[in-house]
């Protein structure tokens, strides 16, 4: 597995995969038996306890014995730290096509007046 530098990395590569991002949608919805959890998937459960293992190794959700059975719930934190980077990319690349826009008008309107007949 490669190296990830930070909490929000792990995050990241723990969502890029389908299985993951299922079982997210799945705990949005209230915690879950893991039994419950893996219903769903066409693997063994030791495969799908990787996927999550995965997932609370890098804080996304936890886990709790109670009885004879394992429940998952979402980590709310993690979520937001990953919300907020998003967040400021996308303003980030909102401003950056605001000038582009500024430009190519700029651009449009020196392209009019410039004499043509010339």
């Amino acid at each position: 597995m490669p190296y990830h530098s930070s909490p929000l990395d792990l995050a990241f590569h723990a969502l890029s995969d389908p299985t993951r991002r299922a079982v997210v949608s799945r705990l949005a919805e209230g915690e879950a038996q893991v039994s419950a959890l893996a219903e769903p998937f066409d693997m063994a459960l030791p495969s799908f306890v990787q996927h999550l293992k995965v997932l609370e190794d890098c804080g996304l959700i936890a886990s709790e014995k109670r009885g004879r059975s394992r429940w998952c719930r979402l980590v709310q934190p993690r979520f937001e730290e990953a919300a907020d980077w998003m967040e400021a990319e996308r303003r980030r690349w909102a401003q950056r096509l605001d000038r582009l826009e500024a430009y190519l008008d700029k651009r449009e309107a020196e392209d009019e007046g410039y004499d043509k007949s010339v």
